[in-house]
């Protein structure tokens, strides 16, 4: 979801705080356990709370272009958004985006303060993609960064959008896009 068609929320609240720390996305660093270990010791440390959070991501919008390019593909396929952000994130961008269908992470929080992230299972999105494909289902997927590879690697296309520099190099089995346009036509014959 985040970097393919919203921004990236820990961006927009590293801008809005100060903290710098808080840019580092998956497009930098593959182990999302020790991104979110990190992410939620910074947030710790500088008394940022989930409310903060909220607040930020209450102003932010989905990429241009995002909603016609989600309501092209849902006039033509299912479409489903596995994503590593959270429950308590998506709302907002939920909304704006149509209400897909979303599998993503939850956070635990006390008084207001995050204290751990729950991944539903182990790799989840590439777990997502075998289930769909154990009912039979052809997965086709896009992901921008490298907490996505696993899940293209599993589907039965899988696409790199936007992604960063030496990605595509590292895993050249994958298709690549840069735009909307170019990514739903790469579904359309995937």
């Amino acid at each position: 979801m985040e970097g393919v068609l919203t921004p990236e929320i820990w961006i927009a609240v590293a801008d809005h705080t100060g903290i710098a720390d808080l840019r580092v996305t998956t497009r930098e660093e593959p182990n999302y356990q020790r991104l979110m270990d990190r992410r939620i010791d910074l947030l710790s440390d500088n008394d940022v709370t989930l409310t903060d959070i909220r607040g930020v991501i209450s102003g932010l919008s989905v990429l241009p272009g995002a909603r016609e390019f989600l309501d092209e593909l849902r006039s033509k396929y299912q479409v489903v958004l596995l994503s590593d952000t959270f429950e308590q994130f998506a709302d907002g961008f939920m909304e704006q985006l149509g209400r897909p269908h979303l599998l993503c992470h939850r956070l635990d929080v006390e008084h207001d303060r995050i204290v751990r992230y729950r991944a539903r299972v182990d790799d989840p999105k590439c777990r997502a993609v075998g289930m769909y494909q154990s009912l039979n289902f052809h997965v086709t997927a896009a992901g921008d960064s490298y907490n996505d590879v696993t899940m293209l690697q599993a589907a039965n296309a899988g696409c790199l959008f936007q992604y960063p520099p030496g990605l595509p190099e590292q895993f050249p089995a994958l298709a690549t896009a840069d735009t909307y346009s170019e990514l739903a036509a790469w579904i359309d014959v995937a």
